[in-house]
């Protein structure tokens, strides 16, 4: 019966970070951009727990010194309304802002390969202009080369929907008549999960796509494979 009892315990305990694993989760990180995410995501929660802490000992130290004479409340209001947010908002905002510097596909790296993306209900069209023999094409599967910053320029010929490869990098909008640019790059070779994280109507929830990330030339012998875009 203890057993059981403490399994319980366990499970209870650890059921917050159940969604933290997995194949879309962000706290697991496969390269750069999604490592600078998770890092941002953990700086942002150490930040909140510091500012509930804050709050919970000024609330004890009011129940504590009630019988004292009460302080006054533009104190209260300066020092918990201000003081207490800019000391551990300020440095967050720095840290973010340095992280989406980061983030953004400068044209300044070397060496960045170049992936056009179609997103169209309800599938996922990947095009690969540099491949050796003329422009390759894939469907709901993306190729990578590990290592090596990739540029996705991600367009939508109907509505808007959402790019997103959690364990690589953070999302983007596919919007119709307009290109953005998202920049990612693997760490190592694997498997990885895409989605697409706009609601875009009733076949959304089936509207994924596989990521393979290939080691040395095994990324151009896979393109070789593929079938020729055909205008």
């Amino acid at each position: 019966m203890r057993r059981g009892r403490a399994g319980c315990i366990v499970a209870a305990a650890t059921l917050p970070l159940a969604a933290c694993s997995g194949p879309l989760s962000t706290l697991e990180p496969a390269g750069p951009a999604a490592a600078a995410i998770a890092q941002l995501w953990w700086a942002m929660l150490a930040g909140a727990v510091v500012l509930f802490g804050l709050v919970m000992v000024l609330l004890l130290w009011v129940f504590v010194r009630r019988s004292a004479a009460p302080a006054r409340p533009g104190l209260w209001l300066a020092g918990g309304g201000l003081v207490l947010p800019a000391l551990v908002l300020t440095p967050l905002l720095g840290f973010g802002l340095l992280t989406g510097e980061r983030l953004l596909a400068h044209p300044r790296a070397a060496e960045v390969v170049r992936i056009e993306v179609e997103a169209r209900q309800w599938q996922w069209t990947f095009r690969y202009p540099a491949a050796d023999g003329g422009t390759r094409i894939s469907v709901n599967e993306l190729h990578l080369p590990v290592g090596r910053p990739v540029d996705l320029h991600v367009t939508s010929p109907d509505v808007i929907h959402g790019f997103w490869i959690p364990r690589l990098g953070g999302k983007i909008d596919a919007i119709p008549g307009h290109i953005n640019v998202v920049r990612l790059s693997a760490d190592r070779p694997g498997v990885y999960r895409g989605v697409c994280a706009e609601f875009c109507g009733g076949g959304h929830t089936a509207m994924d796509f596989r990521v393979e990330a290939h080691a040395d030339d095994s990324y151009e012998d896979r393109l070789r494979e593929l079938p020729r875009d055909r205008p």
